[in-house]
Parts: structure tokens; sequence; C-alpha cells
């Protein structure tokens, strides 16, 4: 991705400015993914072919992390080392993601589906972060 497809997506050439968006735009689809896990454990646990208990506890934490990315966002200057922190994060989350699925989660095709989606964007991401982040650079 170059200089000026990243500065497009984000709507703005300063680098700064793109990687808070980018953290942003992170926090608030982490933010509702987390709450949808919680509030629909249940229904999303049977269409997905996971455990609601595990959809909860997954919830939990991506609520936290999203508020915590979320804080990093609003800093005018983000620090860089928990922005490096959120991207290597990303990344876990994208391959930890792609190993349950091929290793211990048995999901229903949806949730197969869901699974590899949601680790492309985690992913995508990370990579917008860290393209930005050399941005300013770091």
């Amino acid at each position: 991705m170059s200089a000026t497809q990243l500065a497009a997506i984000a709507r703005t050439t300063d680098p700064r400015t793109m990687l808070r968006r980018f953290l942003a735009a992170d926090a608030v689809v982490t933010g509702a993914n987390g709450l949808a896990y919680l509030a629909a454990a249940g229904p999303l646990g049977r269409f997905l072919g996971v455990d609601p208990g595990l959809l909860r506890a997954l919830g939990a934490f991506l609520v936290v992390y999203a508020a915590a990315v979320g804080l990093l966002a609003s800093r005018e200057r983000p620090p860089m080392l928990p922005v490096r922190a959120v991207i290597d994060a990303n990344l876990f989350w994208a391959v930890l993601s792609l190993v349950a699925l091929a290793v211990w989660l048995t999901p229903s095709t949806a949730g197969a589906v869901w699974t590899v989606l949601q680790a492309l964007a985690v992913a995508g991401f990370a990579a917008a972060q860290y393209l930005a982040v050399r941005a300013t650079g770091h």
C-alpha cells in the first residue's frame, strides 16, 4: 500500500492524524464486536457454532481492549510503545484466530467464515497502523 493510498483511506496526509484515525477505527470496530458478543452470546454462539461462554469472555476482553485503544487514539501524540503493542496484539489476534480455527474450534460454516473475516480485518488494522507509524518517522 502506498502512502497516497493510505492517506486516501485515512482522509488526511498528516501521519499522526492518520495513525489516530486508524487506532480510533480499530477501537470502534473492536468495541462493537465485543459488545455484540456480550449482549448476544447465546444467539451468536448458536449461529457461529461457538460456546456462548467463550463469546462472553472474548467480548469482555474486546471491550476493555477497545477502550484502551480508544484512549490511545484520543492522544494528540500517541506514544509509540503502546501503539506498537496494539499492532503486535492485532497481529497476534489474527494469527491466533486462524490457528484456533485450524486446531481446536469446530464452528458452523458461518462461524468459520466469520473467524477468517475478522482475522483479516484485524490484520488489516495492524497493517494500516504499522504503515501510519512508519509515515510518522518512527
